[in-house]
């Protein structure tokens, strides 16, 4: 049968694992086309160290019936940039669908230490990893993008708008990283939306990626063990959640309504009606707002 997204190509910049590699697989099992990339290939590995690779994700993509293709790519280079998108035009002659979900900066932002204390390279590692990147694969992709009607570009965040404008995220770079992605989103939705295009931010809630499964000491079949550990971990969400999001807003006709916003998950899953793998509708930003609230003691079973 013939998937929504059937015809159309997609880029997902930062495919390797976690919130990338859902994006990419929901999109294929829409039955696009997706282009996945990142720095963790079966030939080598980046500095995270993981075994999880482009072309495990490709693989995925093509399994839940899409066509998945990988092209390992560094999006701080911009000539790689440049013959990933000359690829796909001479392959594909369109790009529908841009996901900007380069990250990579886990390992670099420490929690506890204000800037003067921080590891300045690491610092600006992260800012480069989490910003740079996005303006180079934008820079060079979007004029394939707008080739055709209807494009949609998907900055990929930490924290909405509404929840980060009024609250500091773990460090100064951390913060500024994901302040500057949801100006990103702002930006291009001013420049996207009168040339037919839309653009916009969207963050996961608690999101079980493979690192914070590795974190808790659990898997995806028994993550609920880790509820001992930590009770909110009750909230949280695979990453085919967010995936899932990202292919209804790339088959709504009228997705243009959402230029410049910035969504979630969660708030998507209401508008929407997908749901998690597991049949729950898991709202962790919501949850986290009412857990500020000091007259409120939510149950987090209660935002699934």
């Amino acid at each position: 049968m013939a998937g929504p997204l059937d015809g159309k190509v997609a880029l997902v910049a930062g495919a390797t694992r976690g919130a990338g590699r859902g994006i990419a697989v929901e999109l294929g099992a829409a039955g696009a086309t997706v282009y996945v990339t990142g720095r963790s290939t079966r030939a080598r590995r980046s500095e995270y160290d993981r075994p999880e690779t482009i072309e495990d994700t490709a693989d995925l993509v093509t399994a839940a019936g899409g066509r998945g293709v990988a092209v390992p790519t560094d999006h701080l280079v911009p000539d790689q940039v440049r013959e990933l998108v000359a690829r796909i035009d001479g392959e594909e002659g369109r790009l529908d669908v841009l996901v900007n979900d380069v990250w990579g900066g886990e390992k670099l932002f420490a929690w506890d230490k204000p800037i003067w204390e921080h590891d300045l390279d690491d610092g600006l590692r992260i800012l480069r990893l989490g910003v740079e990147t996005h303006a180079i694969t934008s820079h060079f992709a979007l004029p394939l993008l707008l080739r055709s009607p209807g494009g949609l570009v998907v900055e990929m965040n930490d924290g909405t708008d509404d929840y980060n404008r009024t609250r500091y995220r773990a460090s100064f770079f951390y913060d500024l990283a994901k302040a500057s992605v949801l100006r990103m989103a702002f930006s291009l939705a001013h420049e996207l939306g009168p040339r037919g295009a839309t653009a916009l931010a969207l963050t996961p809630g608690w999101m079980r990626s493979e690192m914070m499964l590795d974190h808790y000491g659990v898997t995806e079949a028994n993550w609920r063990d880790a509820l001992v550990r930590e009770p909110d971990f009750a909230v949280s969400e695979t990453p085919a959640y967010v995936g899932r999001a990202v292919a209804a807003l790339a088959a709504d006709p009228s997705v243009s309504r959402w230029n410049g916003a910035s969504l979630s998950s969660g708030a998507l899953a209401r508008e929407y009606g997908f749901t998690d793998v597991d049949g729950s509708s898991p709202d962790a930003w919501r949850f986290l707002l009412d857990k500020e609230n000091p007259d409120l003691r939510p149950d987090p079973e209660l935002y699934r």
